[in-house]
């Protein structure tokens, strides 16, 4: 059984060419999409790792590059929330039929609680691995000075970790749009099975905003899963192990 099914093609609404691989198993399990994070891919280690574990248990599964990500046409530069929510969305509506659980990390994890409440009625459950949503927000209110932020908006980008191996570059565009998605804000209306895995060590995305997201969301009870020594990626095969179980898990509580 392939884990690794042929790259397709779909049109997202600015007719750029969104790239995804798309695996159809048993209908009778919920399929599993996977929502990648900020300056990441479809081939990173948990959406490959999820690709051969859905597989092995006959389970559709879906994963991609938002636009201008990865192999997906468009300009990264040009990427916000929404036109990678949109993206999300064009993909569940037109590549796959069953109800699904969403997988998202970091980044994703925004994107995917998103795109969750835009599809209610096929959204059977979310897992969040790190999950940042309105982390534009919180770079822009807590870790750029008033100078750097006027700087970012003469220039259109502002780098964090300037002096790693791996800059990273926010646009102007990506901060601003972000403001239109806040989450965390308001209650979000989730009735379906929660769980949010989250490092302890995690450097990124502070521990304590898994409960955030926790306590906003409402009917359904969110479950954090705090991996004590996990830093930001939980791409660990231990960290690896955990993911693996609790897609299985809430796929069984689902399924009957």
């Amino acid at each position: 059984m392939s884990t690794n099914p042929p790259l397709q093609k779909l049109a997202n609404d600015r007719g750029e060419n969104l790239a995804y691989r798309f695996f159809a198993g048993n209908s009778k399990l919920p399929a599993v999409i996977y929502c990648h994070g900020y300056a990441s891919d479809m081939q990173a280690t948990k959406a490959v790792f999820l690709a051969e574990f859905c597989a092995q248990r006959n389970q559709s599964y879906l994963r991609f590059d938002y636009s201008g990500n990865g192999v997906s046409e468009g300009v990264f530069a040009k990427g916000t929330i929404g036109q990678w929510v949109k993206d999300t969305l064009a993909l569940i509506d037109q590549v796959t039929q069953q109800n699904f659980i969403l997988v998202g990390s970091s980044m994703g994890g925004w994107i995917g609680l998103l795109a969750a409440l835009a599809r209610p009625e096929r959204i059977k459950g979310f897992i969040g691995i790190a999950s940042a949503p309105d982390f534009t927000e919180e770079i822009w209110l807590h870790h750029m000075s008033p100078d750097q932020r006027a700087d970012c908006q003469r220039t259109g980008s502002f780098t964090i970790r300037e002096a790693s191996d791996f800059p990273l570059v926010l646009s102007d565009a990506l901060l601003q749009e972000g403001r239109k998605h806040l989450l965390l804000k308001k209650t979000i209306p989730l009735n379906i099975p929660v769980t949010l895995l989250q490092g302890k060590q995690d450097q990124e995305v502070p521990w304590e905003t898994a409960f955030k997201i926790k306590d906003k969301i409402a009917p359904s009870e969110a479950k954090v899963l705090i991996i004590e020594d996990g830093e930001h990626r939980l791409a660990r095969p231990e960290d690896l192990k955990i993911l693996g179980n609790t897609v299985a898990e809430m796929s069984a509580q689902i399924a009957s």
